[in-house]
């Protein structure tokens, strides 16, 4: 008997995990009917993607944040996951647990537990989980890129397995930018290389070790960075829209071919598609240029919105948020600092009309489909 190698049997997996048309229109209909179902403080709270304190153990106001907000998902870096690895999927399911939304006559939805698990200098985990090669490495690799494809997606599907087993269903990876003089200062080895053909396809292998695992991927930072980091300031990519179509080729390949869980879209400022205004606040860059014209179905997230790019615009938190929801974007980050205020800001947004209910259940629709294709709600 012929053993088949491990991308193989990835690709078997994904055949027989691939849904039909007609499922997944009956999935989506779900979806839209639990999240037309939901009051509006549980829309509000689906749509955010939190930090978390604790380490092992919960601060009393975090387990009451959880429980009373419910957030859509949850993420988690080094400061949460520093300890023995037999200790983390008691301490996840907790967590998991408390920010659930409840059952009743609808079913139970817990949230995303996500992790940047791109490799290299991306790595939330403490010793005991293995730590993913530099995104980098692969474009160096000597014997190959057919074997360096080979290689990602063969590690994305260990790994995978190893972190779904720990209670991770979200990994906010891989970085789909091809490496440039602009933005290298910035992504350093988390970028797959400056040939974008080769970024697109190391991209698409590790979306598919990925999902072949269980583990849902958000591919970023749509469109793009430039040089500025813009955790510190405002990020602006000047190319005209020509030279800006090149630059996304990798993006619309992955979401041509393996139509990943999420794209995250970042902060950066679009000026030939709307001068002055973050990528992630614009109608223009999230409903028509990633959705429309690209074709994009799945979730749409924003990035860290207490980021200096954000700041510099002149807003707060809460009212950038409230920004993106109305652009497209379906799902937002934030930290336990501010998770209450901005799940205030979107209730009152509501309240007053400055945000639709009807935007509210689209963006919570989009979440729960992929939990639903994530396997995580029953």
């Amino acid at each position: 008997m012929t053993r088949l190698a491990l991308p193989g049997l990835i690709f078997l997996l994904l055949i027989c995990l691939t849904p039909s048309a007609e499922e997944t229109d009956q999935t989506r209909a779900r979806a839209e009917r639990i999240a037309v179902a939901m009051d509006k403080k549980l829309l509000a709270g689906q749509v955010l993607l939190t930090g978390l304190d604790g380490n092992g153990t919960l601060p009393d106001a975090m387990r009451s944040m959880l429980r009373d907000i419910s957030p859509g998902g949850v993420m988690l870096f080094r400061m949460n996951l520093n300890m023995s690895k037999d200790r983390i999927p008691g301490f996840l399911k907790t967590v998991s647990d408390l920010a659930a939304v409840p059952g009743g006559a609808a079913p139970v939805i817990p949230p995303f537990m996500a992790v940047d698990h791109e490799g290299g200098i991306v790595h939330r985990f403490g010793a005991g989980v293995e730590k993913l090669p530099p995104p980098f490495s692969y474009w160096e690799m000597k014997d190959g890129k057919d074997r360096a494809l080979m290689a990602i997606e063969e590690d994305a599907f260990r790994s995978g397995k190893e972190i779904r087993a720990l209670g991770i269903s979200m990994n906010l990876a891989p970085v789909a930018e091809s490496l440039n003089a602009e933005n290298e200062a910035f992504l350093e080895d988390r970028s797959y290389g400056p040939d974008a053909a080769f970024v697109e396809a190391a991209a698409c292998a590790f979306i598919r070790g990925m999902s072949a695992a269980g583990v849902a991927c958000v591919v970023k930072h749509f469109p793009g960075n430039s040089g500025a980091d813009p955790h510190k300031t405002a990020s602006t990519l000047r190319d005209d829209r020509k030279n800006l179509e090149k630059k996304i080729e990798p993006f619309a390949g992955v979401i041509w071919k393996e139509h990943p869980a999420g794209v995250m879209v970042s902060h950066v400022i679009v000026n030939a598609w709307d001068a002055g205004v973050n990528a992630s606040r614009s109608r223009a860059v999230v409903s028509v240029w990633l959705r429309e014209n690209l074709g994009f179905s799945g979730l749409i997230l924003g990035d860290d919105f207490s980021m200096g790019a954000i700041s510099a615009a002149g807003l707060s938190e809460e009212e950038a948020v409230v920004e993106a929801l109305n652009a497209g974007v379906d799902m937002v980050m934030t930290w336990p600092r501010s998770l209450g205020r901005v799940h205030r800001a979107i209730l009152q947004a509501l309240d007053d009309g400055r945000l639709t209910r009807k935007r509210l259940e689209e963006a919570a629709a989009h979440i729960i489909y992929e939990k639903i294709r994530c396997g995580l709600v029953e």
